[in-house]
């Protein structure tokens, strides 16, 4: 796992910095565990376009992971996989009965490693256990919020979380942004980082790639019509003394968008700085 640079002998390659994919060790995906994956170019069932800059790019098949981690017999590591949906890395399992499973690959998880799932294993990278049996101080991924539902939260490449104390039902966990939230201790968790530590350093150097990667071209606002931006308009560069808003007026950089009514705000213990 690491990062491979290109000798400039194009403008894009000066810049261009990918993954060098050394930790995938088997190229061709798991028949068995692909779907089908529609390209829908950001539009609705009604054809409406609800996510703009949206379209394009490579075929893609869905990898179905398992974030439940309900399975308590213990699974080899047969190899690790790049998944085009995701930035982390993905490990493919072959448990004792022959059922074959996709998981996110943490950091360090290697190839003929056992794992397994249980209330009552050890704490050991990629194995999966409830919050009340992972020690205090303990990096971790794939919390889930509620018992049974699988993970939610901690699965982005790079991503850890921690336990940082019990209190009687709840365990307070630390999550990549600096807050502390309450979490019922039934929920399961992964033990360890998620991998491809490298992703945040990438950069894909030219457009086309990101055209490859299904996103299409983003306007400014500022160099729109009036008809068409807030923010359009003007005798050269203007952008007419507002604040910066969204192409339906809602304003952008800084104000707060989540809910104060949510119950779930009830469980943060302190919010992220």
């Amino acid at each position: 796992m690491g990062i491979k640079k290109f000798r400039p002998t194009t403008p894009s390659l000066r810049f261009t910095a990918l993954s060098d994919f050394k930790s995938i060790t088997k190229s061709t995906p798991e028949k068995s565990l692909l779907l089908p994956r529609k390209n829908k170019a950001g539009r609705n069932f009604m054809g409406r376009i609800t996510i703009r800059h949206q379209g394009g790019g490579h075929k893609q098949h869905l990898r179905i992971i398992d974030f439940k981690r309900e399975k308590r017999v213990p699974a080899k590591v047969a190899a690790i996989e790049y998944d085009p949906g995701r930035t982390a890395r993905i490990a493919l399992l072959h448990y004792l009965d022959g059922e074959k499973r996709y998981i996110l690959a943490p950091n360090g998880l290697a190839v003929g490693t056992t794992i397994v799932a249980g209330p009552a294993v050890e704490p050991a990278v990629g194995n999966a256990l409830p919050l009340s049996a992972i020690p205090l101080g303990l990096q971790i991924h794939c919390i889930e919020l509620i018992p049974g539902r699988g993970a939610q939260m901690v699965r982005t490449a790079g991503n850890v979380a921690e336990v940082m104390a019990r209190e009687g039902e709840y365990a307070h966990v630390k999550l990549p942004s600096g807050e502390i939230r309450r979490i019922h201790i039934t929920c399961y968790a992964t033990i360890g980082q998620v991998g491809n530590l490298e992703h945040e350093n990438i950069s894909l150097g030219k457009a086309g790639r990101k055209r490859w990667l299904g996103v299409r071209p983003t306007v400014r606002g500022v160099a729109m019509n009036p008809i068409d931006h807030p923010m359009g308009g003007g005798e050269g560069r203007s952008s007419g003394g507002g604040h910066p808003v969204t192409p339906w007026g809602r304003k952008t950089k800084g104000k707060k968008t989540g809910s104060r009514k949510k119950p779930s705000r009830n469980f943060i213990v302190q919010r992220r700085k």
